[in-house]
Order: C-alpha cells, then structure tokens, then sequence
C-alpha cells in the first residue's frame, strides 16, 4: 500500500484512499484564500518519497478554473451517488461520450485523474481531469463502490 509518513509520527501515514481524499478535497476549493491555506498545511504534513514527490507537487498546484470546475462538479456527483457523462479525449485526442459512475479522484505522477465505473466499457478507468472535455451530472444513482478497491497505478497503467 503506498502511504505517506507524517514527519515526526513516522507511525502515522496517509494511505491512497486517505490522499484521494484531500486531493478531492482540493480540488473543490480551487484557487481561493482557503485552497491557498490547506495546499500549504499539507505541504507542512507530507514527507513524499521520491515516488510520490510528483504526485504531491501536482496536489499542491491549484487546478485551472475550468478543470476546478469540472472537479466540482465531480466532487457533488460522488457525494451524491449520481452518475456522470463525460466526452473524453484519449492520448490520441479521439473523443468519446462516456457515462461514469464516479468513485473518487486522484493525483497520480503531474495528472489528476477520475476514477470510476464506466458503463461503456464495464470496468474500473482512470480518465485525467485536463482530457474532460465535458462533465455532466445526471439524476442517476450510482452503485455503491468502495474507493480503496478502485485504486489504480498500483502495479498497472489505468486505461480509459
């Protein structure tokens, strides 16, 4: 489990679903006085690895305010169990028109990511925050998914 000590607590960590968490979390306050306040308190707080280190810069870096945006709207469809439909662009810029049942987000590597269950492909995918072409809420109730069983980067690359 890839984890985040504390300094000075060194058996006090921070998991992947915990950092999940606080990246979501983030995520929705963009770039205001308070984003400002809790990037630099974490900042304070985390001793990254060298693997981490990448992931925990991108996290403390505010996102631009139309990909804030789309993180918000995010953030509100995981609190509410609602499903998205997103248009997504792959590496290759080809665009595709997605419904996600969103579990959480994340910071991987200098990207952020949704990570959920897209009912096109009928799996777990990580798509990045900065392809989002488009998020839309919708009325639909997700399925209940647990975050720590749709951690990706964990020995494989994510595919969306």
């Amino acid at each position: 489990m890839d984890t985040l000590t504390l300094p000075g607590m060194e058996t006090t960590t921070l998991s992947a679903a915990e950092l999940a968490a606080l990246a979501l979390s983030l995520a929705h306050l963009g770039a205001g006085p308070q984003a400002v306040t809790a990037r630099r308190a974490l900042a304070q707080l985390v001793s990254p690895d060298g693997r981490q280190a990448r992931s925990v810069a991108t996290l403390l870096d505010p996102l631009d305010p139309e990909t804030a945006r789309r993180a918000r709207l995010l953030a509100q469809a995981i609190t509410e169990s609602r499903v998205v439909r997103v248009l997504y662009a792959d590496e290759r810029g080809h665009l595709s028109r997605r419904e996600v049942e969103p579990v959480t987000t994340i910071v991987h590597g200098d990207h952020w990511y949704l990570v959920g269950w897209c009912r096109l492909r009928r799996g777990v995918r990580a798509f990045r925050l900065d392809r989002l072409q488009a998020v839309e809420p919708t009325e639909i109730r997700s399925r209940d998914h647990r975050a720590d069983g749709f951690l990706p980067f964990q020995g494989r690359r994510a595919a969306a």
